[in-house]
């Protein structure tokens, strides 16, 4: 099929199809029941401990299964049905959040089985992601999927954005109850994936063998444009996320305290919402490569320009397009390595994503703190801005394909 045939719709084109629909509520329910329970998660370890670094531990047990099951969860994905996969994962995560309430209600003096309850529901996101992520084109037509990769962001963006708000509020009247509305949250979201019927797939039949795992990483690095895309993301954000240095933002450099912080953190979220909202109805149909490395150029400059300001809505303003430079960036990868990648190892390429994206936000955090204690704060951000500008100039190089790609299809 030539790309011509297969051009972008925009609008509400994804909402056609039922399979979509249910997905897509799924989903929404799912993240926001993620961040309800690592909010929850959160204030009651620190209730108990008042120890900052049990919190990092957190992070840390949730991180950690990703890395442990990425092959595994991505051959997963090609080899048993996605929709199953999906159904056994939230089942996995409906009791880990009830056996939170049933702690939270007893009472708990030590942490540790709130550690093994997160190591548990991190396998359960690390087989989830990648079938998840696998399945998004099973739903809808090749025309029909950047409008669905489009609203499946803004999906998330809502969810990231009203979780841990529910969250917090829902703590205030007991952590049993935030947790109890996470299990709830889960529920609606395995029921809404039940109906979900006639999804096309392209199941393995081959064992699983060593070779059968590594193969996504063979396949990525066969193909420049998606190998490109992948790593673009992991190094632009590991470099230029200041994302773990807005509290000091907000406390010392722009003097706006805690109240200011949230609205501080607010903004990349409601960049990119808004810039999703527009991809969704105004589709990018040429020079998506050219387009993708300026967004990154973007969030590097925006990023530089947040370091050094010391006006709130400059920086309120820098936040929002480094939010939504960074939306065209994921909606343009997620849309050419989905489309790129046969049907058969999109589990497998979604898992290493999967492991990238959670390796950018991990280890761009811990980059980004360590930088400020070596050499201040306005310098860590300053130059890990210049850095993403020096990566996006390095990948313009080395993956021509990548950057002189024109539109989202290949044809």
């Amino acid at each position: 099929m030539s790309a011509s045939a297969i051009s972008p719709a925009g609008g509400f084109a994804a909402f056609r199809h039922r399979n979509f629909v249910l997905f897509l509520a799924a989903r929404l329910l799912l993240i926001t029941g993620i961040n309800v329970l690592f909010v929850a998660t959160a204030w009651l370890v620190y209730e108990v401990t008042r120890d900052p670094l049990a919190l990092g531990l957190i992070g840390l047990a949730a991180f950690l299964p990703i890395v442990v099951f990425t092959l595994p969860a991505g051959d997963a994905a090609d080899r048993y049905n996605r929709r199953t996969v999906l159904l056994v994962c939230y089942l996995v995560a409906i009791a880990v959040a009830a056996a939170l309430s049933v702690l939270a209600v007893r009472g708990i003096a030590v942490v540790w089985p709130i550690y093994a309850l997160v190591v548990v529901f991190g396998i359960s996101r690390a087989f989830a992601f990648p079938s998840g992520q696998a399945l998004l084109p099973n739903l809808v037509p090749p025309e029909h999927f950047a409008n669905a990769v489009a609203w499946n962001s803004i999906a998330w963006q809502l969810a990231t954005i009203a979780g841990p708000a529910i969250g917090g509020i829902l703590f205030a009247f007991g952590s049993a109850v935030a947790f109890i509305a996470a299990t709830g949250l889960f529920v609606g979201a395995f029921g809404l994936v039940i109906p979900m019927r006639g999804i096309r797939r392209q199941a393995k039949a081959d064992r699983m063998t060593w070779a059968s795992l590594i193969a996504g990483i063979a396949f990525m690095r066969s193909r420049p444009v998606v190998f490109g895309a992948i790593s673009l993301d992991l190094f632009a954000v590991l470099l230029g996320g200041a994302t773990a240095l807005l509290p000091i933002y907000a406390g010392e450099i722009l003097d706006i305290g805690p109240a200011g912080l949230g609205l501080l953190r607010s903004m990349p979220a409601l960049g990119a919402v808004m810039m999703a909202a527009l991809l969704a109805f105004r589709p990018l149909a040429r020079r998506v490569g050219r387009r993708m490395f300026a967004a990154v150029a973007l969030f590097g400059a925006a990023t530089i320009v947040f370091g050094l300001s010391e006006n709130l809505w400059l920086s309120l303003a820098c936040l929002f397009v480094l939010g939504a430079a960074d939306m065209i960036s994921v909606f343009i990868r997620q849309t050419l390595v989905q489309l790129d990648t046969p049907d058969a190892m999109r589990g497998r390429v979604s898992a290493i994503n999967a492991l990238f994206i959670g390796a950018s936000n991990e280890l761009g955090e811990f980059e980004s703190g360590a930088v400020a204690a070596l050499i201040g704060t306005v310098p860590a951000v300053v130059v890990g801005g210049a850095g993403t500008l020096v990566v996006a100039a390095l990948w313009a190089r080395w993956f021509p394909e990548l950057y002189h790609r024109d539109r989202l299809a290949a044809g």
